[in-house]
């Protein structure tokens, strides 16, 4: 099929154009910086250079691409530095969910695209209510923490508009690690930076970066439209899985402090996103997508990422 990758040049879009092109589909991938256009090529796309806030050249990229699928990567993601300042920090890529999804969506219109897939993101958009897990039948946290509203108004928007497209599919990522990846995690951990606030009851879903890859090339051409988790088997609290993750790093175990200090120190997100986040289950995705993901577990995912080898099931069972 044609495939029009936006966002091509990104974190996932690195690791999605090969899978696409390896399964047979002709892929023309964008970016907004000449400078990356020879990187795309090289990941086997065809370059474009658009900037998905630039109607009129989506548009004309489209429309000269004429994909029969369209894949909305576009971010501008980096290192989180204030997170009392979450919104301020993820402005670009709420103009990009926003806006960027509205000129993609005209776009695919125009030039008949009939399926549109789209990034979004679950864990702390998550209502923060009732059982520790959702799915994608549950609601949105109707009152996320102030520093966090614009940005879950954002995913809103993007997850609404590509509904209402007749082949829309959202697909709502869990914490991206791996190679490339969150990298900016690690140097807190091995610093011992990132603390267990309250008693990190926060459930987290993580995703492999190259399992959420395998996941949207997957969405291609399976499942219906609709919105679809992509999460490991795993869900887990901060309690568990930030001990473990120092472990995988040879650090020190992080330290433990109360949530008034957490709050006192870092805000109320932090302490939300320590102590209240829901995980998500990735029954959908696995059932009409025909997708699992390969490392099933942090556990096994996190000692590949950090280049350490996995303790024994049982020793894993009773560390936690």
């Amino acid at each position: 099929m044609r495939v029009f990758v936006a966002g091509a040049a990104g974190v996932m879009g690195q690791r999605l154009v090969p899978l696409l092109t390896e399964a047979g589909h002709e892929v023309t991938g964008s970016t907004r910086s000449a400078g990356r256009a020879d990187a795309i090529r090289r990941l086997g796309a065809t370059p474009v250079i658009a900037d998905g806030l630039d109607a009129e050249g989506v548009g004309g990229a489209v429309g000269q691409a004429q994909p029969e699928v369209i894949i909305h990567q576009m971010t501008a993601l980096s290192s989180m530095r204030n997170f009392r300042r979450f919104d301020r920090e993820f402005a670009a890529t709420n103009r990009l969910r926003t806006a960027g999804t509205d000129n993609l969506l005209a776009a695919a219109r125009a030039a008949g695209t009939g399926r549109f897939i789209a990034q979004s993101y679950t864990g702390w958009p998550n209502i923060r209510e009732g059982g520790p897990v959702k799915t994608e039948e549950d609601q949105l946290d109707p009152h996320p923490p102030a520093a966090m509203a614009e940005s879950l108004r954002a995913i809103r928007h993007v997850e609404r508009a590509v509904s209402a497209f007749p082949g829309g599919v959202v697909l709502r990522y869990g914490g991206f690690y791996g190679p490339g990846a969150s990298e900016s995690l690690l140097g807190p951990v091995r610093k011992r930076q990132m603390p267990v606030i309250g008693g990190g009851t926060g459930i987290w879903s993580f995703c492999q970066i190259e399992d959420a890859a395998a996941a949207t090339v997957a969405a291609v051409t399976r499942g219906a439209p609709g919105i679809y988790n992509i999460v490991d088997d795993e869900p887990a609290p901060v309690a568990e899985w930030l001990p473990f993750l120092a472990r995988c790093l040879g650090a020190k175990p992080p330290l433990r402090v109360p949530a008034w200090l957490g709050r006192l120190l870092a805000g109320e997100a932090v302490v939300s996103l320590m102590t209240q986040t829901r995980g998500s289950s990735n029954e959908k995705a696995k059932r009409e997508l025909g997708w699992s993901p390969r490392y099933a577990s942090w556990r096994d995912g996190f000692p590949a990422w950090t280049g350490t080898s996995p303790a024994p099931r049982a020793v894993r069972d009773n560390a936690a």
